[in-house]
């Protein structure tokens, strides 16, 4: 299948008059709801034939981002927030190796059985950290969750590394520790 795959993204060019980035960079300028409404597009305005319309509109949905490049993009205009995302990552990556680190468009979950903290930059000059604490009341940092909703139940500021102190790292262990 990946060598008949290939072999239409080769014919693509001479097939349809464009290769696969050229229609990637059309479909990327209009906005589509359905997967049947991007084939049709293709067909309708630009003679393309069912089988090349379905693999255009297929291979241009799949994701080429890295999770470095989630990360990168969710910080561009941001780069002053990422001494603080970097420092936040060193804190949970010390309490062990049973983390994962799943970047995602907006923020990055933290996760060990199940997610205990999400990280996003919410403003220029904010990341906002969301914590999953059981039964723990909110305070003036301590804040709920707000933003996040059921992600999380509690949310603290942050806009300078040195808020990552002490209270916050017992916080971030208490939660890293609920979700064994």
């Amino acid at each position: 299948m990946e060598k008949a795959l290939q072999t239409m993204i080769d014919n693509m060019p001479e097939k349809t008059g464009k290769s696969l980035n050229e229609w990637k960079k059309i479909l990327k300028t209009k906005s589509f709801k359905k997967h049947s409404e991007a084939v049709n597009f293709l067909k309708k305005e630009h003679q393309v034939t069912h089988g090349f319309a379905n693999t255009i509109v297929t291979l241009s949905k799949e994701e080429q981002t890295t999770p470095s490049d989630l990360v990168e993009n969710q910080y561009a205009g941001k780069e002053n927030l990422v001494p603080i995302y970097e420092g936040l990552l060193k804190v949970v990556k010390s309490f062990g190796t049973d983390i994962t680190i799943t970047p995602k468009k907006t923020s990055v979950s933290i996760i060990r059985k199940r997610q205990f903290a999400l990280i996003q930059p919410a403003t220029k000059t904010r990341i906002d950290l969301g914590l999953k604490l059981n039964d723990k009341p909110t305070t003036d940092r301590l804040e709920n969750s707000g933003p996040f909703g059921t992600m999380c139940t509690h949310r603290v500021k942050l806009s300078k590394l040195s808020e990552i102190d002490n209270e916050l790292k017992k916080w971030l262990k208490e939660s890293y520790e609920q979700a064994e």
